[in-house]
Formats: structure tokens, sequence, C-alpha cells
């Protein structure tokens, strides 16, 4: 049966977005530090410091790992997960950042030769992570987790 009151006891579903919203939190404070000024659009981006990506799959993964252990389904699929997400992150997500500031200065330097106005175009910048933002976001989630689970064992 269904119960709608269990979302609110499932410590696979709140660790991680405990996790995740810890992170997007940090984020506006570490990227407050580094421009000097708050951005709340930080809550919601992609990218930055810490990697909310790595603290969320971390913390489930961690989760699964001191509720079901090592030998459960849910320890294998979920440790499987976060290593996915976090090479993502760091890989594809990190270098199509890296292309998008490319693309941007070609069409900001075309604009500035030409005189002439393209079209709005910019891509977003910050999509992925450096592996130093991965592993924090991946010591975040697993401290979180097992805080959680000091505070309510099974």
């Amino acid at each position: 049966m269904l119960n709608f009151g269990d979302l609110f006891t499932n410590r696979y579903l709140i660790v991680p977005v405990v996790s995740w919203l810890t992170a997007q939190i940090l984020k506006v404070f570490t990227n407050a530090i580094v421009t000097k000024k708050i951005d709340f659009k930080r809550l919601f981006g992609d990218g930055g410091m810490p990697s909310a990506h790595s603290a969320t799959v971390s913390s489930l993964a961690v989760t699964s790992l001191l509720t079901a252990g090592f030998g459960s389904f849910e320890f294998a699929f979920s440790f499987i997960f976060a290593t996915i997400v976090c090479r993502d992150a760091m890989g594809v997500r990190f270098e199509t950042g890296k292309q998008s500031i490319l693309l941007n200065e070609i069409v900001d330097s075309f604009e500035l030769i030409s005189k002439e106005e393209l079209p709005e175009v910019k891509l977003k910048e910050l999509v992925g992570h450096t592996p130093f933002q991965v592993i924090a976001g991946i010591l975040l989630g697993c401290t979180i987790a097992i805080v959680f689970y000091a505070i309510f064992p099974v």
C-alpha cells in the first residue's frame, strides 16, 4: 500500500535532498567569496563549489551502505550510480563548460571586429566541476549521511 507519509521518513530520499540543499546553499557563499557579491541564482545553478551532484549521490551511496550493508542491491546500485555521476560532473560536463566559455569569447570577438551584433545566444558556462569541487561534494555528502545515521540509526 502506498503511504504518502513515508516520504517524510525515507532516509534514502531525505539525506540526499538535505545534501543537495546544503551544497547549493554553500555555493552561494563560496561564489560570494570569489566574486565579492551575493548571487542567489547560484541556489539553483550548475557548477561551482561544492558539487551538489556529487554530494547528492555520495550521500545516497553512504546511506545505502549504512542502512543495508555492502552486500545489498541498494548499495551496489547507488555506488555505481554515484561513480557515473561524479565522473560525468568533472568529465563531459566540465569540458562542455570550457567549450561554452570559448564559444562565448568567439562570438564577443566577432561582434567587436565586425561591429555587428549577433542574436543573444550566451551559452551557460558553469555546467561542470573541477576534481576538487567533486571531491568537496563527495566529502559533504558522506559527512551528512554519517551524521544523519548517527542521529537516527536504523
